[in-house]
């Protein structure tokens, strides 16, 4: 049976060590803050959003929100974003997507600061994180190297397989997978016989979105499985894209839902916004 990947415990060791460090910051007159915008009443973002703001709390990162209705116009939502960005208090600013259709989310990441940008989404940082240059990398795919170091699995030289290629997990995911010097396939929904492509993964991250999608005869005996999706089953449990009862009879490590990759996610969010925090006071 596979060994389970705890991305909460993981994640909790990493926020005691922010806390620490957000207090040193604190002494020096450094404060680190969170600035959340979310366009709309989207159920999922109400939570997401609420999550963030408890872990900001327990690390001592100041927190603000900023609720705008669904009838927000693309001027309205660059002109906050622009207000942010000159707010010489905020560190972060995080565009909680989706948002509302009518408005171009692309076009908000680019408008973020690079150096406020602690989903790391905007363009500036997506290029540095392909060059191989230090940025603010998007949460999910740095969380999830994260955790595959703190468990001591080497990357180097790996064959990895990403299905998925979104520009929040998937791509990013690659290119810091290629960062560690594995060797990288990227799998989406043109692929042709997928199991194929699984089955040689030594490290599978999954992103999909499809319940139960991975199943036990799509993966290779020993591999370690990164379940990045969170869906509800027809018995209307929380799961993974991962079948994790089969994948972990022959996986060596697998990352649970719930606790796995989420909790990493939530914790990498709040080491971008201390280190955008420092870059902002130049004390990196």
């Amino acid at each position: 049976m596979a060994e389970i990947l705890d991305g909460k415990a993981v994640s909790q060791k990493i926020k005691e060590n922010l806390k620490k460090e957000v207090l040193e910051l604190n002494k020096n007159g450094i404060f680190p803050k969170l600035a959340v915008i979310m366009v709309g009443n989207d159920p999922s973002s109400k939570i997401y959003v609420r999550n963030k703001s408890i872990a900001c709390m327990e690390v001592g990162i100041e927190y603000e929100e900023h609720l705008l209705n669904d009838n927000t116009t693309m001027d309205e939502l660059l002109e906050l974003i622009k207000k942010l960005n000159h707010d010489d208090t905020v560190s972060g600013i995080l565009l909680q997507s989706p948002i509302p259709k009518g408005l171009d989310i692309n076009e908000a990441f680019k408008t973020i600061d690079p150096k406020k940008d602690v989903d790391g989404f905007n363009p500036c940082n997506v290029g540095k994180l392909c060059l191989g240059q230090d940025s603010l990398i998007s949460c999910t795919p740095y969380g999830i190297i994260k955790l595959l170091e703190e468990y001591g699995i080497e990357i180097e030289g790996k064959d990895a397989v990403v299905v998925g290629r979104s520009n929040i997990v998937g791509k990013p995911m690659m290119q810091c997978l290629l960062n560690k010097n594995a060797t990288v396939t990227i799998c989406h929904s043109k692929t042709i016989k997928l199991e194929r492509a699984t089955k040689k993964a030594d490290i599978l991250v999954v992103a999909v979105g499809k319940p139960k999608f991975i199943t036990k005869d799509m993966v290779k005996e020993g591999a370690i499985v990164i379940d990045v999706g969170i869906n509800r089953g027809e018995d209307g449990k929380i799961c993974g894209d991962v079948d994790f009862d089969g994948v972990s009879e022959v996986a060596s490590y697998i990352t649970p839902v719930p606790g796995g990759v989420g909790p990493m996610t939530v914790a990498m969010l709040m080491n971008n916004i201390v280190k955008a925090s420092k870059m902002g006071q130049k004390v990196l």
